[in-house]
Order: C-alpha cells, then structure tokens, then sequence
C-alpha cells in the first residue's frame, strides 16, 4: 500500500478567493456570512448566505468558455489552478496516463437549470442554449479540469450530497494507494445559492435566518455558502523524488450508511464512519487531536455529532478539539468537505485550530471542546474530517502531521 500525501491546495469560497486567504479568515475568526445578492430575493424567507461577492469570471474566463462552465465549474476551475501551480506539476507522458481528476458536487450546474427553467417556463422561450445539458451535467467540473490540465487517468464526479466531497477525496486517496494512480486531482464545489436553491432547501425549514451557530444552545438551523476547494492528492515517493513540499499525509478513509432515515442522521452509523477512518489510518483515538466535524448548526445535527464522536472516542473525547468552520464559509453541500480539509491541513501544518463562530450559550448535549470563537495556537498530528449527508451516508477522512 502506497503512502498518499497533499502537494497542492486552492480554494474559493465566501472567505477568500485563495486557499491562503481562507488560512487566514480561519485566524481571524471572520465570518463571511451575509445577505444574498440573487434575483428575487425578496420572494425568499432565507436571504442570507455564505455567498463569493466580487466575484467576476470574465476576470477568469473568455466568453466561449462562460458559455460552457456554470458558477460551480468556474470556481473549481479557479481553486485547481492554485492547487496545481503550488504542487508544481505538469501533467504529461506517462505521468498524465496515471493521473486523474474526482470531484464532488450535490447541485451541479444548478444555477444554469435555475436560468434555463426561467427562461422557459416563465420568460415563455422555446429554445434554450445549446449547451445548457453539458454545462449542467455534475461532471462538467471534473471533465473540464481533466481536458484543461490533460489529466488521462480515472475521473468522475460524486453526488452524495453533503458528504459528496470527503467521498470523493477518499475515493483519489484509495485510487493512489492501491497504485491505480500515480497523482489525483480532487475535492469538491458547489454553487446553489440561486432561487431555486434556496428556496428548495427552504422547504426542509433547516435553514437559519440570521446565523449559523454550531454546537451553540441558541442555534437554530443550518446557512448555506458555496465555492469550491481542490487538492493534489500524491504517491508519497513520486513527491518524494521530485523534492516537492508536503502540506499533509492522508493516512485513512471509511464510510458507512446509516440505513434507517432520509434526513435525521444516525449516531451509530456516524460514530462507526469515524472509528473506521482511525481503524484504516491504524491509530489509536488518543492519537486524534482535533476534528473537523460537520456541525451544520441544526438542533438535530449537532447533538448527533458530539454523541457519535463520544462514542468512537471514550473519555479522549474530553481531550478532542472540535470545530465547525461551516459558522464562517457556511454549508457549502457538495463541496463543503473539501473546503474544510484546508482547516484539518492549517491544524497539521501552522498548529492553528479553526474555530466555531457564533458560539453564544453551552449545550449540555454538545458539551465537548468546540473551540469557540477564536482560532487556538495548539500542536496536533493527527485530525479528523467528518461529513454526514441526506440520505445517511457518512464519510471520515484521517490526516497526519507531514
């Protein structure tokens, strides 16, 4: 079994438009949460979010490729680059044979069905761009990240709703371990802050209208973000061999399903996902230092989560840093995971824990160490990533110190 390490990192999201400028939003403690700029929000109940402003892809792209890439392929186009120009790769030969692209996403090309059903069904067109099917499919991102950089390997999307990028990360991790790739490029993106997206996940009555406050008593529902981040994810000897630098070692991976509800997620099945991902790493729970944990901010979620990592844990739970940075990018769904790996790699690397924001009153049911409000100097050298989605389907994904 191959050792599989990070050599590249980027990132866009309500943060930052780089992986560095989300370090250090994460320092900070700064919220990037705040009203929507969409059309018609005025028709929704929610109108605020964890939203990329000033973002402009003419900036970015020429007008070809705006025609073809949605918002969610834009921003992960956006974060590949800076991940594959700090790895300092380039892909050809053999070696673009043996390397491949897994991305996540749950929404896709949502905003492009948004603008295509409008001008259908309510602008009262009958026809629509021709490129509307392949600038929505889920796959566009990882099929236009693999044509841009000539990556020749495995590529495909996964869509498992909140948890869609830890499966996909685990996916190019196990992909290098077992030798079926030599270099991933992997993560996950999402833009469904549109009207349509919002207002269908209104309909789940989930949502916050004022904050996202993880493990706090006071919370009172989840705040939807969006944006992308994407990893070079390497065979530790191939990065070895060309001197480059190593930002984390990925040491374990494991899912479960929940089996028994489409939305209420499952202690047990979360707690297993999590000591399954230590059982793969092979280390004990006392060599776990801080999670990253899903901590969506719903009554439901968030009592789950502590109960589940109480569980895998024992009396080391007492001694886990926890903490959600979805307070300050918000859930960003399909592409949420991946952003939060970069606080499990600013945890290994820089000894900085991100913390959970808005955090006002103590919850004697989320009673573990959750890190409030500000970022903690503390050494770690292994951390957690959990991601539990719809559906009950959970993903943990293990790190250690390079």
């Amino acid at each position: 079994m191959r050792r599989v390490v990070i050599t590249g990192q980027g990132s866009i999201n309500a943060l930052a438009a780089s992986a560095e400028g989300t370090f250090e939003a994460f320092r900070e403690g700064r919220c990037g949460i705040g009203p929507l700029d969409i059309r018609d929000v005025d028709r929704l109940a929610i109108q605020i979010g964890g939203q990329v402003h000033g973002y402009d892809p003419h900036k970015e792209f020429n007008r070809q490729e705006i025609a073809l890439y949605d918002r969610f392929t834009q921003f992960t186009l956006h974060a590949a680059r800076e991940a594959i120009a700090q790895s300092g790769l380039t892909f050809q030969g053999e070696l673009a044979a043996q390397s491949g692209v897994i991305l996540g996403t749950s929404g896709g090309g949502l905003n492009t069905q948004d603008e295509n059903y409008r001008a259908v069904y309510e602008d009262g067109k009958n026809r629509v761009h021709p490129f509307v099917v392949p600038k929505l499919m889920n796959n566009a991102a990882a099929s236009h990240v693999s044509m841009q950089y000539n990556l020749k390997g495995p590529s495909f999307t996964v869509a498992t709703a909140c948890a869609s990028s830890n499966h996909a990360m685990g996916q190019a991790f196990n992909f290098i371990r077992s030798g079926m790739a030599k270099v991933m490029v992997t993560g996950g993106s999402e833009s469904m802050l549109c009207f349509g997206g919002v207002k269908a996940w209104e309909g789940l009555r989930v949502m916050s209208k004022d904050a996202c406050r993880p493990f706090s008593a006071n919370r009172n529902g989840m705040v939807q973000g969006e944006g992308a981040a994407v990893f070079i994810m390497e065979d530790f000897e191939h990065a070895k061999a060309r001197g480059a630098e190593i930002l984390a070692e990925v040491i374990g991976f494991a899912m479960t399903s929940d089996a028994s509800d489409i939305v209420m997620p499952s202690r047990q099945g979360a707690a297993r996902a999590i000591s399954g991902a230590m059982k793969d790493a092979k280390v004990n729970p006392s060599d776990v230092g801080y999670i990253n944990a899903h901590g969506t901010g719903t009554a439901a979620n968030d009592k789950t989560e502590c109960a589940a990592v109480s569980d895998a844990f024992g009396a080391h739970a007492d001694n886990l840093m926890i903490s959600s940075t979805k307070s300050m990018h918000g859930h960003v769904i399909g592409g949420t995971g991946a952003i939060e790996l970069l606080a499990c790699i600013m945890a290994l690397k820089d000894g900085v824990i991100a913390p959970t924001v808005g955090y006002e009153e103590p919850d004697p049911e989320c009673a573990l160490d959750v890190v409030p409000n500000e970022a903690r100097d503390a050494a770690v050298d292994v951390v957690l990533s959990n991601a539990f989605a719809f559906g009950g389907l959970n993903a943990v994904l293990a790190l250690r110190k390079a």
